[in-house]
């Protein structure tokens, strides 16, 4: 994979991971770093919705509580970087953000059916939607806006 120099975070300070033979510099990130911290973000961010989900309707903010609200969307986010191979397009909009976005909301409402006491209400649907949509299609311009590698 090809690596990726973002210009505005550069510095001699060398960063604590290794690439190769040489230490990596602030700034320098090998693709699958990137992709790989892409993708944890993402995964923040379902986590951000579950919780913002259980304050909204008082069903508890522990670890506990959150998890269980957002594992079925975390799941769903998996598969659909899976399918998409998302780690090569992390910034791309249509059709890979797009999809990600179709795909982790119908796979969290499939397991949210199946595996938890949560129901899939039209209600619920249209509010994950938006607001996962929101989410995932944000970071998705705000990496194309910082990162002119990944344009």
């Amino acid at each position: 994979m090809r690596r990726f120099r973002v210009r505005w975070l550069r510095s001699a300070v060398p960063h604590p991971l290794v690439l190769g033979d040489e230490p990596a510099q602030w700034g320098e990130y090998s693709g699958w770093m990137l992709a790989g911290l892409l993708f944890v973000i993402d995964a923040a961010l379902i986590l951000l919705f579950a919780l913002l989900g259980n304050r909204s309707h008082g069903t508890g903010l522990s670890p506990v509580d959150i998890a269980s609200t957002a594992w079925p969307f975390l799941v769903g986010l998996t598969v659909a970087w899976l399918l998409t191979r998302s780690w090569s397009r992390a910034a791309q909009l249509w059709p890979a953000g797009i999809i990600i976005v179709g795909i982790t909301v119908a796979v969290g409402m499939v397991l949210r059916v199946l595996f938890t006491d949560g129901g899939a209400e039209l209600s619920f649907i249209l509010v994950a939607t938006g607001t996962l949509g929101v989410f995932l299609l944000g970071r998705r311009l705000l990496t194309w806006l910082l990162l002119p590698c990944s344009r």
